[in-house]
C-alpha cells in the first residue's frame, strides 16, 4: 500500500509552526522568570548583540585584521560604519556601546523584521498553502533568533541571500549585486554560487562572480585594509587554532566537529567517563556517517552535471552549502540558510518530506534536558542584574548535527534518483535540451523543453 504523505501536509506544518511560536512565548517567560533565556540561546546572558557592536568597534579603529584576526571581507566594516552612530565609538568601551548606538540596534532587528516578510513573499510564489507556516517558523525560529541575539551579521546576510537567490527580484543585475553582497558578508556562500555552474548558468555566474569582486574591490579600497591574503592567513590561523575543549563549545553546532574535537583534544576525559570502547565506537559512527554524508552530496553534484535539467535551481544551492557546511563549522545560525532552500521544496516524496519536516524541528527554539550541572551567578544584560544560571546537558547538540546530516543525505539520494530515473527513461543522451536561459521560480522546474538538435 502507496504511503501517503501529501495530506499529512495539511495539519503537520501549521502545528510545527504553532510549536516554534509556543517555544518563543516559552523563552520570554522563562526569561521572565530567571532573567535570561533558556537554552539552546547563548550561555553568556551578558553577551546579548556583541557579534554586531565587537564588529563595528574595529569599523572605526585600525587592527581589525592583523590585531583582532577577523574573517570578515571590509564590507561588513563599511555596512556598519554607515548604519551606526560614529560618535559612540569614540571613547565608549565594547560593552558601553550598546547603551548608546540605537542606530545599529534598530539596523539589526529591522533586517530581521525585514526578512520575515521576505520569507513570506518568497514562500508565497511557491506555494501560497504553505507560505505562512515556513516563513513564521524560519523567520522567528532558532537559527534566525540566535542570530539575533547575538548580533550577528547573518541577520543581514540572510536577507541578500533570500534576494539573490529567490524569486523575488526580477533583474538579473540586482540579483547579481544581492549575491555579490552575501558572499562578501558570508564567505562560505560562494559554495551556493559555485553549484550553479552544474546548471550551466554561464551568464548568471559571471555576473554574481563579477559583482562580487567589484563589491570586494570598492570597499576594500573604503577600508583599507582585509587583503585577500590577510583574510586567508586568518582563516588557517582560526582553524589551526580551534580546538572544542569543554561541553559549551557543542552549545549550538552545525555539525559533528565539535564533538569529534573533543573527543581527540581531551580523550582521557572523554574516556574516564565513557569507558575507551564506547568513546572509539562513538568516534568512528560520527566520523563515517559525516564523510560518508559529504560523499553523497558529492555523488549528488556529479548527477547533476549529468543531467541538470532534472534539478531545480534551489537545489543546486542547497548541495554547495551543504558542503561548505560539513567541509568546516560555520555556526548553528548558519542553518537559516540550509532551510531557506529546503523550504523551497514541495511537500512530495519521502526524502523532501523528511526534509521539510526535520527543517521544522531545527526552527524549534527548545532542547530536552538529559542532566545538569550547578548553577553558576552571571550578568544579564537585558535583565540589568545578576542571576544563577543553569548549564544543562540537552539533547539538542547530538540532535541538530544527526537532523543536519540526515537532510544531506535525503536531498543527496533524492537528487541521484531523479537523474537516474530520467537516464533509464531516456537514455545515457537523452531527448531534450534545457534553455538555460528561461526564467525559473526556485524550487520549480522548468516545463519548457526543447528537442535535442
Amino acid at each position: 500500500m502507496r504511503l501517503r504523505l501529501r495530506p499529512l501536509n495539511v495539519w503537520l506544518e501549521p502545528l510545527a509552526m504553532l510549536v516554534v511560536v509556543g517555544a518563543i512565548i516559552r523563552a520570554y517567560f522563562y526569561f521572565q522568570t530567571y532573567a535570561h533565556f533558556p537554552q539552546p540561546f547563548f550561555y553568556e546572558p551578558f553577551d546579548v548583540w556583541m557579534d554586531w557592536f565587537n564588529t563595528s568597534y574595529w569599523a572605526y579603529n585600525t587592527g581589525a585584521y592583523d590585531v583582532w584576526g577577523t574573517l570578515y571581507p571590509p564590507v561588513s566594516f563599511v555596512f556598519l560604519r554607515i548604519f551606526s552612530l560614529g560618535a559612540c565609538y569614540k571613547e565608549a568601551d565594547g560593552y558601553s556601546i550598546r547603551e548608546c548606538d540605537w542606530i545599529g540596534l534598530a539596523t539589526l532587528h529591522g533586517f530581521f523584521l525585514l526578512n520575515v516578510i521576505l520569507l513570506f513573499l518568497t514562500y508565497r510564489k511557491v506555494d501560497r498553502a504553505t507560505a505562512i507556516w515556513r516563513a513564521v517558523a524560519l523567520g522567528f525560529g532558532l537559527p534566525c533568533l540566535y542570530g539575533l541575539e547575538r548580533g550577528n551579521l547573518v541577520v543581514v546576510c540572510f536577507t541578500f541571500l533570500i534576494l539573490g537567490f529567490g524569486p523575488l527580484l526580477r533583474s538579473a543585475r540586482w540579483k547579481w549585486f544581492a549575491v555579490g553582497m552575501a558572499v562578501n558578508f558570508k564567505v562560505y556562500l560562494i559554495a551556493a554560487l559555485f553549484s550553479q555552474l552544474l546548471r550551466r548558468r554561464w551568464l548568471w555566474f559571471e555576473g554574481s562572480l563579477i559583482a562580487v569582486v567589484v563589491i570586494y574591490i570598492v570597499t576594500f579600497v573604503l577600508v583599507g585594509a582585509g587583503r585577500p591574503v590577510q583574510i586567508y592567513n586568518n582563516i588557517v590561523t582560526m582553524a589551526s587554532d580551534y580546538q572544542a575543549i569543554t561541553f559549551l563549545d557543542l552549545w549550538y553546532a552545525a555539525t559533528y566537529r565539535p564533538l569529534m574535537s573533543i573527543i581527540t583534544g581531551q580523550s582521557w576525559i572523554v574516556t574516564s567517563l565513557f569507558g575507551s570502547r564506547a568513546v572509539d565506537l562513538v568516534y568512528f559512527l560520527v566520523l563515517t556517517v559525516h564523510y560518508s554524508t559529504m560523499l553523497a552530496v558529492g555523488l549528488a553534484a556529479v548527477a547533476v552535471w549529468l543531467r541538470p535539467e532534472v534539478v531545480p535551481v534551489s537545489r543546486l544551492a542547497l548541495l554547495g552549502l551543504l558542503m561548505a557546511t560539513l567541509a568546516a563549522e560555520p555556526g548553528g545560525y548558519t542553518e537559516c540558510f540550509l532551510i531557506f532552500f529546503i523550504f523551497l521544496e514541495k511537500w512530495r516524496g519521502l526524502a523532501r518530506v523528511w526534509s521539510i519536516f526535520a527543517s521544522y524541528i531545527l526552527c524549534m527554539p527548545l532542547d530536552i534536558i538529559l542532566g545538569r550541572v550547578p548553577p553558576t551567578v552571571q550578568e544579564s544584560y537585558l535583565a540589568g542584574h545578576a542571576t544563577f544560571f543553569t548549564y544543562y546537558i540537552t539533547l539538542g547538540p547530538f540532535l541538530r548535527p544527526f537532523l543536519i546530516l540526515s537532510i544531506g543525505l535525503a536531498m543527496s539520494f533524492l537528487t541521484i534518483s531523479q537523474v537516474w530515473s530520467d537516464i533509464r527513461l531516456q537514455g545515457w543522451r537523452g531527448r531534450y535540451r534545457y534553455r538555460y536561459d528561461a526564467a525559473l521560480l526556485p524550487g520549480v522546474i522548468a516545463p519548457k523543453m526543447a528537442p535535442r538538435s
